[in-house]
């Protein structure tokens, strides 16, 4: 399977252009890849297009490394059958709301088979209603069964090339599933998935934070979704996928991280899963309080299931050995934290280094390479002791002024730089405090997960050799 002609990719902001064009850096994970001469001229300004076969054969490799995305404005539209499948449960107002944006996105076109799930309302009249009204086929469960098995109902309906999976409390833009269906001229490409965004006029402080930093919202930047990379998961709360890649479909024994399954088995299977913030759709996120920090928990909870299926992508850190020793030798703090740590930064970078010998600099790469990894094990460990393993951190806050100091120093620059990052329409404060009851919110679910199954899978940070 190879790319179309017209296919073109762009290196993302991770990915570097060194030794004037003879090499690139960047991927996940991060490596030095090195362009043949005739190779050189394919890439011009950042960008690869599929018009000849060693094109097409670079923009694919390059696809493969994580170190470039599609360019979507320069692809053209795909016209491919798909059909709509929504599950639902008592939500007919929003079940309304949503049918009425497909309609209204269609824009006088040709509405697409839109089958609804009905997963064990209690108001079965009311959904059939709405369903009829706008024709839409119904599905109606004798029982609930969880939104991955409510989706596979409708799944087995489809006879589309393409689905659509949508929440009811979603709401589609006008060029919502166009601009995600231009990524399947790609071959490989087996799900796609769109920024989901805050539904207009919600007010509530909470509902702000999560305009700003839901769970759900993946980010502005366009990139591959796959383990142990920046973006590792994402939400079925609106994709297009192609159905022949979903096989079976979802888990039905999940109720919680069927979506982050499913995604991690289509890329097992050799499929490109794709993030593409030039498509939204909005969200009605939770806006009460208590509801709000109840399903951050849950959330949490589908931590350890998704560590007995995927044991090698769920650990809440990887770190290198020898980041581990230096992060160790930093909170430490004693007289020697920072020679130790300044050495363990030398030796690594010098290893590196010589590593890289076709590079004309490879001192500055390797210091850079370096500097790098320390970032990220610094924002792990910052995930670690405020997140995933804060019943730890506030234990040892009780008995050591070191590890105050830590966790102090974590939490401070975790929000400062998150508010920087985020155009939170919410004052510093009560951003900090609702950033603070997320990752609480979120760690007591994956420790109610461990404890319940006895196991601590999900909580164990993943610390491995580069051999591996």
């Amino acid at each position: 399977m190879t790319l179309p002609r017209d296919f073109t990719v762009r290196l993302n902001r991770h990915a570097r252009v060194i030794d004037g064009g003879r090499a690139l850096v960047g991927g996940s994970p991060t490596r030095v890849a090195y362009l043949a001469p005739q190779a050189r001229p394919l890439l011009a300004g950042r960008v690869v297009t599929a018009d000849s076969p060693a094109g097409a054969a670079l923009a694919d490799r390059l696809l493969d490394l994580g170190m470039a995305d599609p360019v979507t404005d320069l692809l053209p539209d795909v016209d491919a059958d798909y059909t709509v499948v929504i599950p639902v449960m008592d939500r007919a107002a929003e079940l309304d709301r949503l049918l009425t944006s497909i309609e209204a996105a269609t824009d006088g076109r040709r509405v697409p088979p839109v089958i609804v799930v009905d997963d064990g309302s209690k108001d079965r009249a009311a959904v059939a209603a709405i369903a009829a009204r706008h024709g839409a086929r119904l599905v109606s469960l004798p029982e609930n069964v969880g939104p991955g098995g409510a989706r596979n109902a409708g799944l087995r309906e489809v006879t589309t090339p393409f689905v659509v999976f949508a929440d009811s409390d979603i709401v589609l833009n006008p060029n919502t599933v166009p601009t995600l269906l231009k990524h399947f001229a790609d071959p490989k490409v087996g799900l796609v998935a769109p920024r989901i965004v805050g539904l207009k006029g919600q007010r509530t402080w909470i509902a702000r934070y999560e305009d700003a930093r839901s769970s759900l919202d993946l980010g502005h930047h366009p990139a591959a979704v796959k383990p142990r990379s920046p973006v590792a998961w994402t939400s079925t709360a609106c994709v297009v996928a192609r159905v022949a890649a979903l096989g079976d479909g979802f888990d039905d024994a999940m109720r919680v991280g069927e979506d982050v399954d499913l995604g991690w088995r289509l890329v097992e299977r050799g499929w490109r899963v794709r993030y593409e913030p030039g498509a939204q759709a909005e969200h009605e996120h939770r806006a009460a309080f208590g509801d709000w920090f109840l399903r951050k928990a849950v959330y949490g909870t589908g931590a350890h299931p998704l560590s007995e299926k995927h044991p090698d992508a769920i650990a809440p850190a990887v770190l290198s050995p020898w980041s581990a020793a230096f992060l160790l030798a930093v909170m430490a703090q004693r007289r020697w934290s920072v020679p130790v740590a300044l050495g363990i930064y030398g030796a690594t970078a010098l290893r590196i280094a010589r590593k890289l010998g076709r590079t004309e600099r490879p001192l500055a790469l390797g210091l850079w390479l370096t500097a790098n990894g320390v970032v990220s094990a610094g924002a792990q460990a910052s995930a670690l002791a405020l997140r995933h393993w804060w019943p730890l951190a506030a234990a040892g806050c009780l008995v050591s002024k070191r590890v105050r100091r830590t966790v102090a120093v974590a939490a401070v620059v975790d929000i400062v730089l998150e508010y920087r990052r985020t155009p939170a329409q919410l004052d510093v404060v009560r951003f900090g405090i609702a950033k603070r009851l997320d990752d609480i919110a979120y760690g007591a679910g994956v420790w109610f997960g461990a404890l319940q199954a006895r196991s601590w899978a999900s909580l164990k940070p993943d610390v491995r050799s580069g051999r591996r």
